[in-house]
């Protein structure tokens, strides 16, 4: 295995400028709404983890579109209330508790 040349680094890093950052949030800092929201989104990259689904196969699964997946998964918590990312998340695990601390 050898190094990427110049070329390929510079074709890499165009690639990703494209790509839209995971959102990450200064819990010390942040409301309990925002830790809140947070926490409801990491439930739903570790249900796609555990079911080794893609963003499409969750988008199906929550009768949404992949562009409101990838938000979620993404930590883009300000495009949801708590309420809809309960309702979502009850969708794929219906027993869910939610436990604030």
């Amino acid at each position: 295995m050898s190094f990427p040349n110049n070329k390929e680094i510079q074709s890499i890093l165009k690639e990703l400028e494209a790509v839209e950052p995971t959102f990450v949030i200064d819990r010390q800092n942040a409301s309990a709404v925002d830790r809140v929201k947070y926490d409801l989104c990491r439930e739903f990259v570790v249900y796609m983890l555990s079911q080794k689904i893609t963003q499409a196969e969750l988008s199906q699964r929550l009768n949404i579109d992949k562009g409101r997946v990838n938000k979620i998964i993404k930590y883009r918590i300000e495009f949801f209330t708590i309420d809809k990312l309960l309702s979502l998340l009850n969708i794929i695990r219906p027993s869910s508790e939610l436990k604030v601390s």
